[in-house]
């Protein structure tokens, strides 16, 4: 299972990486394989202040809907559109090309609530 050590992760299996004020957000390795085949990606925060621990959109797989949670307080800036058309990057590139939203972080200390990789194999493996 590929867990980048370089990203932080939430108990909700969203990746995020740090750049600064900004953030890149999507699904782990781990949820992308949980959820199967992704169908459909929707975001409807573009552009709206989501805080901490709220749903930014939601992830459609052949067999489920999945909710996605904010990693840490900001706006939402931008949507990966290439989504729009191509859901299966998030199976087939999660930490790539299957990135769902950037966010410009209105709370940094938040970040310190997030889990690095060796906490977040840990949670996974139970």
């Amino acid at each position: 299972m590929n867990i980048p050590a370089d990203l932080k992760f939430t108990k909700d299996h969203e990746w995020i990486k740090i750049d600064g004020d900004t953030a890149t957000v999507g699904i782990t390795d781990f949820a992308q394989g949980e959820l199967g085949d992704i169908v459909y990606v929707d975001v409807d925060t573009l552009d709206d202040t989501v805080e901490e621990g709220e749903v930014f959109g939601s992830v459609e797989a052949v067999k489920t809907v999945s909710d996605l949670f904010m990693p840490l307080s900001g706006e939402v800036s931008e949507f990966n559109e290439e989504l729009e058309d191509e859901p299966e990057l998030v199976n087939t590139d999660p930490y790539g090309k299957g990135w769902m939203i950037k966010i410009t972080i209105s709370d940094a200390s938040q970040i310190d609530n997030l889990l690095d990789a060796e906490a977040y194999k840990n949670l996974i493996q139970g």
